[in-house]
């Protein structure tokens, strides 16, 4: 486990965000790693790839979005359709405040969370040197009952929260991690309808926007994901000018591509470290 500490960071409308960070304890800092995690998960999940960023010279944050982890609102809401931007945008003024002018900010997203850090750069939110999107859901694989669903049931209660409908047998093939998944008490299965409107919507539009797309970008995702659909990320790659987005799809493996099995990991972790030697050496 990597040293890591909490701390709390108070959005503008009074609810508290969990914040943890994970710095070098010796060295010059490459950069800063700021992890989004996924939907019904929470940001100690990545410790792991914390630690192995801290040993290549990045120092690393990450936070419970709104309605995750330890961080305030009911498990799965979303109060306001731009809620988990505006959060985004909180979480990086506080990390630039606390940021060397010369240190690189690197965004590294997460399914949902990659949606999230994919649309913060689209809209060019705030400026940021690159952007890691791990299995992002850009293509939430909807079926006729759920497109019948969103069309209807955010209009008329866009706070209604139901079960997310995600297999936790499907996250990855180690059987240790889906164990650790199921048995961990801050991971839920709640989404609110306004919630999986914001993924619907703008996984469309952030594939829209590749074309014009300007920040370094690593893109890695799972052949075999079956929690979102891996076209969303082949289209996005296809879209995007090749000389800012770098893509790798992993045909074999499940969702959850840091959690895969040892030796599947340590390819994921192998295509991360030579982009970001190559970005940030």
């Amino acid at each position: 486990m990597a040293d890591s500490n909490v701390s709390p960071l108070t959005a503008k409308d009074g609810t508290n965000l969990v914040v943890v960070d994970w710095p070098l304890d010796r060295g010059p800092v490459r950069g800063v790693v700021l992890l989004v995690h996924g939907l019904g998960e929470h940001a100690w999940r990545y410790d792991h790839v914390a630690e192995r960023l801290n040993q290549w010279g990045f120092a690393v944050r990450g936070y419970d979005q709104y309605g995750h982890g330890e961080s305030m609102g009911p498990r799965g809401a979303l109060p306001s359709a731009d809620r988990l931007l505006s959060d985004l945008i909180e979480v990086v003024d506080e990390s630039r405040a606390r940021m060397n002018v010369q240190t690189p900010l690197i965004v590294l997203g997460h399914s949902m969370g990659g949606l999230v850090a994919a649309r913060f750069v689209a809209l060019g939110l705030r400026p940021v040197q690159g952007l890691i999107l791990s299995s992002p859901a850009l293509d939430p694989g909807l079926g006729i009952f759920q497109k019948l669903w969103l069309a209807v049931l955010p209009k008329i209660a866009p706070d209604f929260r139901v079960g997310n409908g995600l297999n936790p047998n499907l996250i990855s093939h180690d059987a240790t991690v889906v164990a650790a998944y199921k048995a961990d008490p801050l991971v839920h299965d709640r989404i609110s309808a306004r919630l999986a409107v914001f993924i619907a919507d703008n996984g469309q539009k952030t594939i829209a926007a590749a074309p014009g797309w300007s920040v370094p970008t690593l893109l890695l995702y799972a052949g075999q994901d079956k929690l979102v659909n891996p076209k969303g990320s082949r289209a996005f790659a296809h879209a995007a000018p090749k000389a800012v987005v770098v893509s790798h799809c992993f045909e074999s493996l499940y969702h959850e591509i840091f959690n895969e099995r040892a030796a599947d990991r340590e390819l994921v972790f192998a295509q991360l470290k030579k982009w970001l030697d190559a970005r940030f050496g």
